[in-house]
């Protein structure tokens, strides 16, 4: 039978079922979420008159979390509209309307008891083959349903999510020994190829993989710290980035949790295991006293930090554990955190910090990894099946660059074993036959394939098809041409990659140089071009400290032929013989929108935010931006519907003159960057696969180069509403006088110059009339104030 999941309801609706609620919704799944009856009437309630038996009260705690899901940050929703794919009611009145979905899942209380009554219910309700899961953190999924019916037990494992569910990657699935073989590999592609996650089978043990590790490694990470009497900044400080973790590091991570979620998981393994896995689970005093005194992080307004606002700005306190009082933040420099500065990659950084011993940031790190390597070791096969699960999950679960095996072999696996041994630690039996036979490493690299080890072999690591890692295919088939800021690549099926690697991917003139030289050879010898990468974000846009040099040295002749070649190069995208299709992702900023919206397709992952920022810096666009995203938006009006240019132009102007950027790639679409034809990525990791499926797609549909268009525009009229709404924001304040200046070159752009509303002209016309203002601005001494501030502070300057 071929299954599919159309509807869903999700049982409980607190952060992490509204989480999850809202997830579907985003990938357009209509879901019911239940929650239980309240027990007693609000005062706002008493005061309308309602009663405990008004649907609207039954329903309160649903409806309610639906609605805080519009204020969370960050935002649970890629758009408003999802939210109207949510319907809500209570698991009284409502419990029937199970036999109308597909999946079922729970996120009540974590409480065995409580889940058991919900699943026996849920037995009476649902219709057979439907699936069921608990998104449960670490309560046994094999207890919850031992007394439900066959059919159930056949379809039920377990789903964990993790918190906030849009954003992280990691989805454990967790079968029992009755789940059908056929529904646990329905769910693993499921989470993968429509929920867009990475998905990972756990073992039904405590806490599962990625928090069992996660959670061991922060209690190590505190032991330490009061061991070798750290400070929290200072532990913060060289176990973030500096060794391939998220940015927040340790504590300022456990602030974003919430010190009341990571005491509960924690207490959920102390209750589980024995002997020194229970000491290390055992939350340190301090840390209780904190949960007592309410200071949980971020949602109580302290934890280990405290934020405090002065005359100058805000100042980050950290606390002193042992006088539980808040102190100036402490960073640890070292000679080890010096040299470790002065390496490239985080692989390389983290071997020079390990292999700093005497060094208080390099005795810290040493004595933190040691025990999670070897904890990860003893795990392998109680909580998963192979390394590279636990690798995966701590990835995709914690924001780990590198998993514990990963990181193991950076670090040098056959050397740190011996260091581990001579300081009379116990190395896993099987670690050791693995160096016994010779092998110096957990992975290998081989002809484009990574294998790891397993059961005394190594094995060849299995891809889904959809993932394309550009490093493996340059491995494979080499590059076609490249240059310092782009590299062209045969993706395969007659389909050429062309990738950005300059820095922050910004666009110059050697990336302008490879755009145009791939469109050549892909006319002459491909189907068609994906644009991509696998950076941080697809295209920050222009290089700008490079304009901001050559406009203060007075190169306006080089500017303009900067200028000029941009535009030629996203005409030249346009208006391309054969298909270009972008793959955008996260930051799609200025140059990179404007890369974007004249190809033949976009391809966006569900994380793209786009928008034509230059406004931000003094400017507006330059290279073709303005007319694309008004011409876009054009040719999204209803067919044989009158509709004002005027409008139309005006709702540009405001996009651009805000530098509005959008928080999806669906309110990319809303905000007219995106249209009817160009398609979002469920998975990330899937962008440049179905991109290169949309090239495909177009050849064989017989792809033709658009047309040369003329544009008709607002005119004089437009350009005098434009502008009067840039004076009315200055008159209130909310513009300065350099903020109107900019904003008269953007609505002379938009409308076309000083002629009749609806004139067509050229789209060279809108082009020079883009460059001109372009060129203007840059030489005003308040934009290259604002550009130099942007470059120094990151952030914009009001002037």
């Amino acid at each position: 039978m071929k299954r599919s999941i159309k509807r869903a309801a999700v049982l409980g609706s607190g952060v992490m079922g509204s989480g999850i609620a809202a997830h579907l919704a985003n990938i357009g799944i209509p879901t019911i979420m239940l929650d239980i009856v309240p027990r007693e009437l609000t005062d706002a309630e008493e005061q309308k008159g309602l009663t405990l038996e008004d649907t609207s009260v039954r329903n309160r705690i649903a409806a309610n979390s639906k609605l805080a899901l519009r204020k969370q940050k960050p935002s649970p929703i890629t758009s408003q509209k999802s939210l109207d794919l949510i319907e809500v009611g209570n698991m009284e009145d409502d419990m029937g309307k199970l036999s109308e979905v597909d999946w079922i899942i729970e996120v009540v209380v974590e409480n065995l008891d409580i889940k058991k009554k919900v699943f026996a219910n849920v037995d009476k309700y649902r219709k057979p083959g439907a699936i069921v899961s608990s998104n449960t953190s670490g309560i046994s999924v094999e207890a919850m349903v031992e007394d439900c019916s066959e059919d159930f037990r056949k379809h039920f494992l377990g789903t964990h999510f993790f918190n906030p569910p849009r954003y992280l990657k990691l989805l454990e699935v967790i079968p029992t020994k009755d789940t059908a073989p056929e529904v646990l590999s329905f769910m693993k592609t499921f989470g993968e190829d429509v929920l867009g996650k990475g998905v990972v089978e756990a073992k039904d043990t405590p806490n599962f993989i990625a928090n069992r590790i996660g959670t061991y490694g922060l209690l190590v990470t505190v032991r330490e710290m009061l061991a070798g009497k750290y400070s929290i900044g200072e532990v913060d400080s060289v176990t973030g980035t500096m060794i391939g973790r998220p940015k927040s590091a340790t504590f300022r991570t456990l602030d974003v949790v919430g010190l009341d979620t990571f005491i509960h998981v924690a207490k959920n393994v102390y209750d589980q295991v024995d002997g020194e896995e229970k000491e290390v689970f055992d939350v340190p005093q301090f840390m209780k006293d904190m949960l007592e005194k309410g200071w949980l992080g971020a949602k109580s307004g302290q934890g280990f930090y405290l934020r405090k606002k002065g005359k100058d700005g805000s100042t980050i306190y950290e606390l002193n554990p042992e006088t539980m009082e808040y102190e100036d933040r402490k960073k640890l420099k070292t000679a080890a955190t010096e040299m470790a500065k002065q390496q490239k990659g985080s692989r390389r950084k983290l071997k020079a910090l390990i292999s700093a011993k005497d060094d208080r940031a390099g005795d810290l790190l040493w004595s933190i990894l040691k025990p999670v390597l070897l904890y990860s070791a003893e795990l392998v096969g109680e909580i998963a099946d192979d390394i590279v699960s636990i690798d995966e999950a701590m990835k995709w679960g914690f924001g780990w660059q590198y998993g514990p095996f990963e990181t193991w072999d950076a670090i040098g696996l056959e050397k740190s074993v011996a260091r581990m041994k001579d300081e009379g630690a116990s190395v896993p039996e099987w670690v050791e036959k693995l160096l016994a036979d010779g092998y110096d490493s957990f992975y290998k690299v081989d002809g484009g394939n990574t294998y790891y080890h397993h059961d005394g072999e190594y094995v060849k690591q299995a891809f889904n098809k959809k993932e394309i890692h550009i490093k493996r295919l340059k491995e494979t088939k080499g590059v076609i041409k490249k240059n310092t800021g782009a590299s062209l690549v045969d993706l395969g099926d007659g389909v050429a990659l062309l990738e950005f690697h300059s820095q922050s991917n910004a666009i110059g003139l050697d990336i302008i140089q490879m755009v145009n030289a791939a469109i050549d050879e892909v006319d002459k010898n491909y189907e068609g071009l994906v644009i991509g990468n696998q950076g941080k974000n697809f295209c920050v846009g222009a290089n700008l400290a490079l304009m901001l040099m050559e406009a203060q040295d007075y190169n306006f002749m080089e500017l303009d032929m900067v200028v000029r070649q941009f535009q030629n190069m996203a005409m030249n995208i346009k208006y391309a013989n054969k298909p270009v299709v972008t793959a955008p992702f996260n930051m799609t900023l200025g140059g990179g929108a404007e890369v974007s919206l004249p190809a033949a397709a976009i391809q966006a992952s569900p994380e793209t935010y786009m928008g034509l920022v230059e406004f931000g810096v003094g400017l507006i666009p330059g290279g073709g931006g303005t007319k694309e995203l008004y011409l876009k938006m054009l040719r999204n009006m209803p067919k044989g519907v009158d509709f004002d240019l005027i409008k139309v132009a005006a709702d540009v102007f405001e996009k651009v003159a805000t530098a509005k950027v959008s928080t999806s790639a669906a309110e990319a679409r809303e905000n007219g960057y995106l249209d009817a034809g160009d398609r979002i990525s469920a998975n990330p990791d899937h962008l440049l696969y179905d991109a290169k499926q949309t090239v495909l797609s177009l050849a064989q549909q017989g792809y033709q180069a658009p047309l040369r268009e003329k544009i008709p525009v607002a005119g004089d009229a437009g350009y005098a509403a434009m502008l009067l709404g840039a004076k009315n924001l200055q008159l209130s304040g909310y513009a300065s006088e350099h903020d109107v200046k900019i904003a008269e070159k953007l609505a002379y752009v938009l409308s076309g110059g000083r002629i009749k509303e609806g004139s067509l002209i050229d789209e060279q016309v809108m082009l020079d009339l883009e460059r001109e203002a372009f060129l203007s601005l840059i030489g005003e001494p308040k934009t290259q104030a604002r550009m130099q501030h942007m470059l120094l502070k990151g952030k914009p300057l009001r002037n």
